[in-house]
């Protein structure tokens, strides 16, 4: 009963450093993305992204069939857009990531806690039957 409640403890200090460990890491990532989209902020990363894919949508409708039937090339500014809507859907896609890895790591944070508060409950409750 005793290396159990060892082994739950030690699983939960374990648990407890992975989350300090994620919610670090969260925060350095999403002030990467940050700073890799200047001068677009991430409070206005949703709305940038928003209006380039409407942008881009509507060159598109105009520009395929004549790209899709050789006629024509895209076009300067059609490219630009894709690559835009591009990037800007990946720093949305980063800044979701790195909320989900900090949400991850305050679950186990909380986890730890609990493993830890079970294996020393376990402890002394083998104690008392020794």
């Amino acid at each position: 009963m005793r290396l159990c409640s060892i082994v739950v403890s030690l699983v939960g200090v374990a648990a407890l450093v992975f989350g300090i460990i994620f919610i670090t890491q969260a925060g350095s990532s999403a002030q990467e993305v940050a700073d890799s989209i200047q001068p677009v902020t991430l409070a206005e990363l949703d709305g940038k992204y928003e209006t380039v894919k409407a942008q881009q949508g509507a060159m598109r409708a105009a520009e395929e069939p004549q790209i899709q039937a050789g006629t024509a090339a895209p076009s300067s500014m059609y490219n630009y857009l894709t690559i835009q809507r591009t990037a800007l859907g990946l720093a949305r896609t980063n800044v979701g990531l790195a909320g989900f890895v900090r949400t991850s790591g305050i679950l186990d944070i909380l986890v730890g806690i609990g493993l830890v508060l079970a294996g020393v409950g376990l402890f002394k409750h083998s104690q008392s039957y020794s």
